[in-house]
């Protein structure tokens, strides 16, 4: 007659799924909740819920946000674009009117105004910090339905969209974080609280394929635009993206950083064209500044480098090359 055994170890298989594993799976969705649940409490203060009417009495809604106490709220361009009036409502103070200071179609971003004392504002983050995978949160008022959140994850970096100019903006976010119409203009936010993207889009009837303009590219267009009240720009005619260099590419070349802005096209008759710039190329220095992405390499075109000679270090391959472009103005 074979003995029962009166004890079972603690390395059992079932005994290790049982209560302790759903303790630890429990504890883990309690942890992404707070995060979620203190995301959205620090920064839906500084949501605002947009209502434009156009001269033909037409009314659209979209979202914004404030990131400037007195009063500066950043939000798509085509959400206000061709607007005869623009409220906001905030949670803090009610309906608001706004002016819409100014607009940069190219990267579909708007700066709007409202008149109203200390309104709390979100913090930015560094859109060059963000990781494929880590968490992130989408407040927005889609369908009109206020302050709404949701959750998801970083899909992927460096892509590429087309802006209703025409043009593309580069360096966007791939995100899962549901969006839906009206989210347009509001914040994408880290774990931290800091916003590191403005929500923009959607692929139609795609699911889970969202994308935000980072906050890098917002922050450089918004100083323009309150500064000078326009983005003009020196252009040198590629599209490009955020790529990763392959590590002993990068060591052998001593690059300080193992990312560059790949070319993935290049218009006719461009300043690139003309100076030998190819598909495929990953531009890792302008004028000896490094370049790590498409969002570095934009605010060093600025409207002063209009027609200079400009050195640019261009990998190719495993080859390392220095090509001299002149920038030519696009306003």
């Amino acid at each position: 007659m074979s003995s029962v055994p009166l004890f079972i170890s603690s390395s059992d298989p079932e005994v290790r799924s049982g209560p302790e594993e759903h303790s630890l799976e429990t504890e883990a969705l309690d942890a992404y909740s707070r995060v979620v649940t203190s995301v959205a409490e620090a920064v839906s203060p500084c949501v605002v819920r947009i209502q434009t009417e156009t001269a033909r009495g037409q009314g659209g809604s979209g979202s914004g946000f404030i990131f400037t106490p007195d009063g500066f709220i950043l939000t798509n361009s085509h959400v206000v674009h061709g607007s005869r009036r623009i409220k906001v409502l905030t949670p803090e103070t009610g309906d608001l009117a706004a002016q819409l200071v100014c607009e940069d179609a190219d990267t579909d971003l708007a700066l709007l105004r409202v008149d109203a004392p200390a309104l709390p504002a979100v913090r930015l983050g560094d859109s060059r910090k963000i990781r494929v995978g880590q968490l992130v949160v989408a407040i927005g008022n889609p369908y009109g339905f206020q302050y709404t959140v949701t959750a998801g994850v970083v899909s992927a970096l460096g892509r590429s969209l087309r802006s209703q100019s025409g043009r593309l903006i580069e360096d966007v976010i791939q995100t899962d974080a549901a969006l839906n119409p009206g989210n347009s203009g509001g914040p994408l936010v880290n774990a931290h609280g800091e916003v590191i993207g403005v929500n923009t889009a959607t692929i139609l009837p795609a699911q889970g394929l969202c994308f935000a303009i980072s906050i890098n590219t917002a922050q450089f267009i918004a100083s323009k635009l309150i500064r000078e009240g326009r983005v003009r720009r020196s252009y040198i005619g590629v599209h490009a993206q955020t790529a990763s260099l392959q590590r002993t590419i990068a060591r052998h070349y001593d690059l300080k950083a193992a990312t560059g802005a790949l070319i993935i096209g290049i218009e006719p008759n461009s300043p690139a064209l003309k100076a030998g710039l190819q598909e495929g190329d990953v531009i890792v220095a302008l004028d000896s500044e490094l370049v790590e992405g498409v969002d570095v390499l934009h605010p060093l075109l600025s409207e002063a480098r209009i027609g200079v000679p400009t050195e640019l270090v261009v990998l190719r391959g495993s080859r390392r090359l220095k090509l001299t472009v002149v920038p030519a103005s696009r306003e």
